[in-house]
């Protein structure tokens, strides 16, 4: 947790980029999807733990799930979870779709 506050976030966005949200994690502003996978990535081989560290993801996809029945974010499709798992250490994707999708 250190390496990803002091070289990496801190680094990247500044001294107050490191602001802790209501269940723990830093809330700090990224733009999109792939940058939080990246800060991610970059710490693990900051850490020299590749091959050691592993990410999983709970997209709360419901959350996301109009009652249109679209979604309001730009990675629903399956190519993109497909995508993310390729580039990176990911090993778990928790709720991607809406259970009735």
């Amino acid at each position: 947790m250190t390496i990803l506050k002091e070289a990496v976030i801190k680094k990247k966005y500044g001294q107050n980029a490191t602001n802790v949200g209501d269940e723990g994690g830093f809330a700090h502003n990224i733009q999109e999807n792939k940058e939080g996978l990246e800060l991610l990535k970059t710490t693990i081989e900051k850490a020299r733990c590749i091959g050691k560290v592993v990410i999983g993801m709970d997209v709360a996809a419901s959350k996301f799930y109009g009652s249109n029945k679209t979604y309001d974010m730009n990675f629903k499709e399956e190519k993109h979870y497909k995508s993310f798992v390729s580039e990176y250490p990911i090993v778990s994707i928790e709720n991607p779709f809406d259970q009735d999708d």
